[in-house]
């Protein structure tokens, strides 16, 4: 128990390292400026608490699901497959936003107090040299940990950010932060009013922000494979990570308080809103005099919190497009070696492209912050409702999803760039709104659907209505089903991308009462399959084949039966592939076109000479793209 409870704190100090990204290291200092306690307060407690909260329901999760150590992971495997898109958007903006703020925030300002640090050439070329360098470092304290030992390594990472905290701390000699408590905000144009304005979007979005980060995803699969608790893991995390945003707020209100005119502030071109992100770092790069452990202290804080992000956001990404290449369903992803598109490096060049413009285009951390406050708020919502509610794995409604995320995104854009609070409120909660409508909505629909389903197959078999449906056309299906006594092709055809093939049941097919036995219905789709594969692949030859074809899964639901000299009509086309597996889709018809059951089987390919697996050859890809 002691060592489950050691564990489950080496996990809360990665958890709140890694989540101590771009927004919560400078934000703290922004919102610390703008209201000074108040502020840092309102930003802190649902930062905090929204992680314990993401901890406390993944372990609900965990223990509802079967599968033991491994049922948080094959749950996200489908719980995850809607969201695919949405996770890796969402990495990319906040990779982008940690790396843009340490350097615009950080490197800058400190490059500035270097003699010759002059002209726009120099300024760019120094800032794009310094974002690569953040995201090789990254991509190097990735590869050196991974997930089984990134808890080590935050150890000791966390053990020097402990060291530089306590540094600094003893540096201020008790000296109260005075005024800083309330904020220069307010003597530069921020007003309560907008307090209040950032209140509302800053706890929806800080509430419902882990749900949608992939690092907290694989820490807490990891934390529940290794027998530890999620809850105490993130109660830990939430208290290690309110701890630093307090420390580093309180800083702010301490150079404000005491070194006001060591510091200048900065007004946006793009809002006249002005900015002070970077104080406490001007502060200790010009104003210090003392100690020079110090500033290295304080610029160590900075630097470790933002490495901590970046390796874990590494680390998380490494195994999520490992996981989604090799299930991929797109042909263009094959085309691609499997190397690149799995690989997190194209993806922190993407990072470092939104960073530089972002930097260039004088972009402040709020403009990223947008995000986070609408546009992602309505996916996180779903995806929380979706790991509670019923029938969670349904299709989302993605285009209708993704117009209301941007419709939120430039209202609350607008709402902020303007002062109005009332806009940045809905872009905030319109998001929630719609996602408890589109639950309950299609959560009935899905009831009554059922229900009307069973009514139906009860009445079905009511004698009287049997008559009346004996007497009816019958429904006209894609296939056209071969009229008894009539022509029969052998071989099989082709109606559009489906292969079809009829046969006539017999006495041999039917079991005691006449029916048709269950078991002949695969053996009829498999007889179909074998005559789809010679229709498709004429030149396959056995014997110098270097691959073989085998079921990895057959599904099949039966809906009506048949009886001794019906005719069979079984349709199959291929219905997905991705690098490694075919799916097939079939349907069986009856004598009158009435449908007798559907289902589907996954195909995979194995080397004819060691069984060893294979990706989809080539030539069953040209054989079977037709019929896709």
């Amino acid at each position: 128990m002691n060592l489950r409870w050691l564990n489950a704190l080496l996990w809360g100090n990665s958890v709140a390292l890694a989540w101590m990204w771009g927004l919560g290291l400078f934000f703290s200092v922004q919102i610390s400026f703008m209201f000074g306690m108040n502020g840092l307060l309102m930003f802190a407690i649902p930062n905090a608490f929204g992680l314990m909260l993401f901890g406390v329901l993944t372990e609900m999760v965990a223990k509802r699901h079967p599968g033991g150590n491994e049922s948080l992971a094959l749950f996200f495997d489908k719980f995850a497959k809607p969201f695919r898109l949405i996770f890796y958007i969402y990495q990319i903006v906040a990779l982008s936003l940690t790396v843009f703020a340490l350097v615009k925030y950080l490197f800058v300002p400190l490059l500035g107090t270097i003699e010759g640090f002059n002209g726009n050439g120099v300024v760019a070329l120094a800032v794009t040299m310094t974002v690569f360098v953040l995201l090789a470092v990254g991509c190097l304290f990735g590869e050196e940990f991974g997930i089984r030992k990134i808890k080590a390594g935050h150890a000791l990472l966390g053990g020097l950010l402990f060291i530089c905290i306590l540094v600094v701390l003893f540096s201020l000699g008790g000296t109260s932060i005075g005024k800083g408590s309330e904020g220069l905000g307010m003597e530069n144009g921020y007003t309560y009013n907008r307090f209040w304005g950032l209140a509302v979007p800053l706890f929806v979005g800080l509430l419902f922000g882990p749900w949608l980060d992939l690092q907290h995803w694989q820490r807490a699969i990891q934390i529940h494979r290794e027998k530890t608790s999620i809850r105490l893991s993130y109660i830990f995390g939430g208290l290690i990570f309110f701890c630093l945003l307090i420390f580093h707020g309180y800083l702010a209100m301490w150079v404000m308080g005491n070194a006001k005119d060591s510091f200048a502030l900065a007004t946006s071109k793009l809002d006249d809103l002005v900015y002070g992100h970077h104080i406490v770092v001007q502060y200790f790069s010009s104003g210090f005099s003392g100690n020079s452990w110090i500033p290295a202290a304080y610029f160590g804080f900075l630097v470790i919190s933002i490495l901590t992000t970046l390796d874990s956001g590494y680390v998380s990404l490494k195994w999520f497009l490992e996981k989604n290449v090799e299930k991929s369903e797109n042909m263009l992803l094959s085309i691609i070696p499997k190397q690149i598109v799995s690989s997190p490096i194209p993806t922190f060049l993407i990072v470092a492209v939104v960073t530089l413009i972002g930097y260039f285009a004088k972009f402040e951390l709020e403009y990223f912050m947008v995000f986070f406050a609408s546009f992602f708020v309505g996916y996180a919502a779903l995806a929380i409702a979706r790991c509670f509610v019923p029938n969670s794995q349904q299709p989302l409604p993605q285009i209708r999803m993704f117009s209301m995320a941007c419709l939120c995104l430039v209202i609350f854009a607008f709402g902020y760039m303007v002062d109005q609070n009332a806009l940045m409120y809905v872009g905030s909660l319109l998001p929630l709104v719609y996602v408890v409508w589109l639950v309950t909505t299609t959560d009935l629909l899905r009831l009554v659907t059922e229900k009307a389903g069973e009514v139906m197959d009860a009445a079905a078999e009511i004698p009287a209505i049997k008559a009346i449906a004996k007497t009816e056309q019958p429904a006209r299906t894609e296939v056209a089903a071969p009229v008894s006594g009539g022509t029969h092709d052998v071989a099989g055809h082709f109606e559009g991308k489906w292969f079809v093939y009829s046969m006539i049941a017999t006495y041999q097919d039917t079991n005691s009462v006449g029916n048709v036995y269950f078991g002949m219905y695969p053996l009829y789709v498999g007889k179909t399959r074998e005559l789809f594969f010679n229709a498709a692949m004429p030149d396959f030859d056995l014997k110098s084949t270097k691959f073989y074809i085998l079921t990895r899964s057959f599904e099949h639901k039966f809906v009506r039966e048949t009886r001794e000299f019906d005719t069979i009509t079984v349709k199959i086309k291929v219905k997905e592939t991705n690098r490694k597996f075919c799916t097939l889709e079939h349907q069986i018809f009856g004598s009158e076109g009435q449908l007798l059951g559907k289902g589907q089987q996954s195909l995979l390919f194995v080397s004819s000479k060691d069984y060893g697996l294979l990706d989809i050859p080539p030539e069953v890809y040209t054989a079977f793209i037709k019929y896709l």
